[in-house]
């Protein structure tokens, strides 16, 4: 039976989920008093399903302690270059700064921002922001003349020429009592910006991706099935990097233990290669991209038994007919669509790899190989080559199937700029 996620399962979904969701976000705070607000901040981010380290600069200490911090963060604020209870302990910047997907420093005093601009370096934040290679977002906070001042502004400008992004402060009422521009935007429209900012950036954003994961089971009778061991794991590492690069994305699988919650992706469970033969076309005409990494199976029996099949001879034989072949089917009716293959093989596997590319009008083939340990059914490793339409070939070494999936939307990507 085919299953759809329901819209109450949409919903919540889109409430619990972010863009920044896995991401290790690198909290930075400056001496304002806007860093009362710093802790709604840490808590929106662990809600989002972020990763969340915070540094501050020692003053900040004033106006919100690391306790609080690291409580809602579960992870130690650091402050100094030197820890304070272990004069042997050194935070390293370094290690901050790389460690950081998004690094987002909020408050941004005027003070901060002026050597952030002009590369002074006279504490732990401002060393770390040196050494990140991260997105920098930077939420300014400061009172109405401070933020209308020239060299304010000139800050802003150097900044932004640097490739980091202004979250716009709002206007209100300041701490001086003045009402005006100034004041830091709200914790959930920090993060609202930097979500909305990250994925119109994205490669994929405004892509449609259809993904067929995991098995098929082609039932003999009530109980029994044939099958094969995909456990679906490369489809959904295909169907989460697809939606982290911002593409919407239908994931077609077969039965599976696994699960994913993305804003971005839409379940429909099949079992029987039937079923993701009606779905993949129901939906393919619409998509941009069409990734079809699910191992279907080749042959189902003619006939299924209403009742369990009793066990009385010594054998027994079944009669079996192909089943549609989905990919190819694709490749005779795509238009604009980019159509990736996955071609498991045991032997000649290049020039049958190639041979399935060119039969079925594909954009680009994934060739598996079973002779390579690591690789195949059941692993969380996989090594592939990559070939496109125009017989160029890349061979990848064992990696993780999340990285094998970021390669390939990478030759995906080329393929779309191509």
């Amino acid at each position: 039976m085919v299953k759809f996620i329901t819209e109450t399962q949409k919903k919540t979904q889109k409430h619990n989920m972010s863009i920044l969701s896995g991401k290790n976000i690198l909290l930075g705070i400056s001496a304002g008093i806007a860093a009362y607000k710093s802790a709604s901040l840490v808590r929106l981010f662990i809600k989002a399903g972020a990763n969340v380290k915070v540094v501050i600069t020692p003053s900040a200490k004033d106006f919100v302690t690391p306790l609080t911090l690291s409580t809602l963060s579960k992870n130690p604020v650091h402050a100094t270059f030197v820890d304070d209870m272990d004069s042997e302990l050194w935070n390293n910047h370094v290690e901050l700064g790389l460690w950081a997907d998004v690094f987002v420093i909020a408050p941004a005093t005027a003070n901060t921002l002026s050597k952030m601009a002009n590369g002074v370096c006279d504490n732990l934040l401002l060393a770390t922001y040196l050494s990140a290679k991260c997105p920098v977002y930077v939420a300014p906070a400061m009172d109405l003349d401070m933020y209308k001042h020239p060299t304010t502004k000139q800050s802003f400008k150097k900044l932004e020429s640097y490739g980091n992004t202004i979250i716009p402060a709002t206007s209100g009422e300041l701490a001086s009592g003045l009402i005006g521009e100034g004041r830091m935007a709200e914790p959930e429209d920090i993060l609202s910006f930097m979500e909305n900012d990250i994925l119109k950036k994205l490669p994929l954003r405004g892509k449609k991706v259809l993904i067929t994961a995991g098995p098929t089971y082609e039932a003999i009778d009530p109980v029994r099935f044939i099958g094969n061991h995909s456990s679906g794991k490369m489809g959904f590492e295909i169907a989460k990097a697809s939606a982290n690069l911002g593409a919407e994305v239908i994931l077609i699988s077969g039965p599976t233990h696994l699960s994913i919650a993305h804003n971005l992706i839409q379940v429909v469970s099949v079992t029987s290669a039937e079923e993701m033969y009606q779905e993949a076309h129901k939906y393919f005409k619409d998509m941009d991209i069409a990734v079809l990494a699910a191992a279907v199976a080749d042959y189902k029996p003619v006939e299924i038994a209403n009742q369990k099949i009793k066990k009385a001879d010594t054998t027994l034989t079944l009669q079996l007919e192909k089943t549609k072949d989905i990919l190819a089917s694709l490749g005779v009716i795509k238009k604009k669509q980019l159509l990736v293959g996955f071609a498991l093989e045991t032997e000649n596997e290049l020039e049958n790899a190639k041979a399935k590319l060119k039969k079925k009008n594909l954009n680009l083939i994934v060739l598996n190989s079973l002779q390579d340990k690591g690789a195949g059914f059941k692993t969380d490793t996989n090594k592939v080559t990559i070939i496109d339409n125009k017989d160029t070939v890349t061979e990848y070494k064992l990696k993780s199937k999340a990285e094998v999936a970021k390669d390939l939307l990478n030759e995906i990507i080329k393929q779309l700029h191509g």
